[in-house]
């Protein structure tokens, strides 16, 4: 039904703005449909508007119970459910037949089944919803009193007021009935059972490797090759997708068998036996190779983990592949790896390929357990050299290839496809920034540099950078 202002009792509703003094809002996190049905009923402002308070309310459930979206791809699943939650709480609220049902979003019911499948306590999801209404009652009643006809405000507040506790009232009866469903569902499924070995495994539990592996029709005395994948975009169910695919990228790295394990709706760990797959070694001078085409691109991204010189899925999957390892000590061991991988691709999600081995950022991967000091680390060691520019990426990107090159002008033009004059120009002006001869600290230079290669803006200073210590060459 489309309302007209003239029809709504709340006709402020239709002037709400984002506050031009703030940055942009944030692009949707709900599907493009229902962006489209909100804003034809409210119009584009209000609607920019319930994107960002819904931000707002993720920002700050985040700050209470971290559980429900403590990363990237969890932050996004909750946040495309406030968003959803608070665009039809501003559809409620020019909706003039006050008997109308409240009716739950869907968007919001696909955030509650993932938190049943990550075992999340239903304690921890209600206390979420209670954050919710605050922030978003807060917001509210700071529009109704800056917008609404002042005769007009003391009964907007008390609509307001009705209709959110209403609302958040079938809200979480049912979120609660939506949890206890898929939490069923999930426990009778099979699932269960072979995800809680999964994780007896990746804890170092004691376990029965011939019992284990009939459960999860999985060897797990064979070589094993981990990858996780995940979907950032969380607007449909990709649980399925996700399954094929890192089964396929198993395959077509020579794994004969795989298994694949769900652990929520966006992400799946899997793990191939790799008896036919490529060795250590190999996926290392693979990485390698990967890297110098990196370098001589410019582009900072690889290519590794591809099936083609075009991915083959949908923008916003994600695979990190651990090392080829063996036993029950290298299943868990080649699963660490990937998450390594993880963090690395999420700290730096624009220098990073779709898919990405070990190999490529096991330095940087190490490095960045501590990123306070990692951070401290490189912008002593590299001065202004670690700017947050494209100069000075070029410039590092540069005398790091010279310097893996033993100091070869030619050898790293080759690489770079420059002349050697241009090199020789790059280098002296990369020493120039760093403020101290190489010479003397050697791997502390490179290490550095193969943080700001892996880690990106991560580990880089965007204001301009103070002095560091003076280092000496002795």
């Amino acid at each position: 039904m489309t309302v007209h202002r003239g029809d709504s009792p709340s006709e402020w509703i239709f002037r709400l703005a984002p506050d031009p003094a703030a940055p942009a809002a944030p692009s949707p996190a709900s599907s493009a449909q229902g962006i489209a049905e909100a804003t034809a009923r409210l119009g584009p402002a209000p609607v920019a508007w319930g994107v960002t308070v819904g931000r707002e309310l993720a920002d700050a459930i985040t700050r209470e119970v971290p559980e429900l979206g403590g990363t990237p791809t969890s932050f996004e699943t909750l946040r495309m459910g406030t968003e959803a939650a608070t665009l039809h709480t501003l559809l409620l609220l020019i909706d003039p037949d006050p008997a109308a049902e409240p009716r739950i979003p869907e968007e919001s019911l696909l955030g509650d089944r993932e938190f049943a499948r990550r075992r999340l306590g239903l304690d921890k999801v209600l206390r979420g919803i209670r954050v919710a209404q605050g922030v978003l009652a807060r917001a509210l009643m700071a529009a109704c009193q800056e917008l609404a006809a002042p005769a007009e405000q003391v009964r907007e507040f008390r609509r307001v007021v009705d209709l959110l506790f209403a609302f958040m009232d079938a809200f979480s009866s049912r979120m609660t009935a939506e949890y206890s469903a898929e939490h069923d569902r999930w426990l009778t499924s099979g699932a269960a059972a072979r995800e809680e070995t999964v994780r007896a495994v990746l804890d170092g539990q004691p376990v029965r490797e011939e019992a284990a592996g009939e459960l999860l029709a999985y060897r797990l005395e064979g070589r094993h090759l981990a990858v996780v994948a995940w979907c950032e975009s969380p607007t449909a169910d990709t649980t399925g997708d996700l399954q094929r695919a890192a089964g396929e990228l198993l395959r077509l790295r020579g794994c004969a068998a795989t298994l694949v394990v769900p652990v929520g709706r966006t992400t799946v760990w899997a793990w191939g036996d790799a008896h036919a797959a490529p060795s250590d070694r190999t996926t290392s001078d693979r990485a390698a190779s990967d890297r110098a085409t990196s370098d001589r691109t410019g582009s900072g991204r690889t290519s590794s983990g591809r099936t083609s010189g075009t991915f083959p899925y949908a923008d916003g999957v994600r695979f990190a592949f651990g090392a080829v390892r063996t036993g029950v000590a290298g299943f868990r061991r080649s699963h660490e790896d990937a998450q390594h991988v993880v963090r690395v691709m999420e700290l730096n999600p624009l220098g990073t390929a779709p898919a990405v081995d070990y190999a490529e950022v096991e330095l940087g991967a190490l490095l960045s357990a501590d990123l306070p000091s990692l951070r401290r680390f490189v912008h002593d060691e590299l001065g202004a050299l670690a700017a947050d520019t494209r100069q000075a990426d070029q410039l590092r990107q540069t005398l790091r290839l010279y310097l893996r090159n033993e100091r070869g002008l030619t050898a790293t033009a080759q690489r770079l496809h420059v002349a050697r004059n241009t090199v020789t120009y790059r280098v002296k002006r990369a020493q120039e920034l760093l403020g101290h001869d190489v010479t003397g600290r050697l791997p502390e230079v490179m290490a550095a540099l193969e943080a700001t290669r892996t880690l990106g803006p991560a580990v880089l200073l965007t204001p301009p950078p103070s002095p560091g210590p003076v280092r000496s060459a002795g």
